[in-house]
């Protein structure tokens, strides 16, 4: 894998990883790359990527090689009582294969706690996507 070393907007130094053409990381929906001694998940979502870094904040599970799913939600009726179980259209989550903690693949923001997924920050040059670490 290809990289090169940049200074970011404060000043830090930060190793750009190229991963391939966006159009391929697009229709393979979920890819995971090791870059460094970083291990990183890159997502398609509305045709944009998302990239995480690949350790639930829970035990440092491998998060981006769970089950990714759409979410739940329950229609609660006027009386308080939930009529049925339905699926967003719109919000995907993903969901740690070691102790289920789940992730909303967008924000990276855990279901239930106050705690989320460290994002790894994608840069595009041309037709090529490079997450800068």
């Amino acid at each position: 894998m290809s990289q090169e070393k940049a200074p970011d907007d404060r000043g830090n130094v930060l190793i750009k990883y190229l991963l391939g053409p966006r159009d391929e990381l697009i229709a393979a929906g979920r890819s995971v790359f090791e870059c460094g001694d970083v291990e990183i998940g890159v997502f398609a979502l509305d045709n944009d990527l998302v990239s995480w870094r690949n350790q639930c904040p829970h035990m440092r599970g491998p998060v981006c090689q769970g089950r990714i799913m759409p979410k739940v939600v329950e229609p609660v009726a006027s009386d308080g009582t939930v009529e049925h179980l339905a699926f967003s259209e719109e919000d995907r989550h993903i969901v740690c294969p070691w102790h289920g903690h789940e992730f909303d693949l967008r924000t990276g923001r855990c279901i239930g706690r106050e705690t989320g997924l460290r994002k790894v920050n994608l840069e595009i040059e041309g037709d090529d996507v490079y997450a800068c670490i």
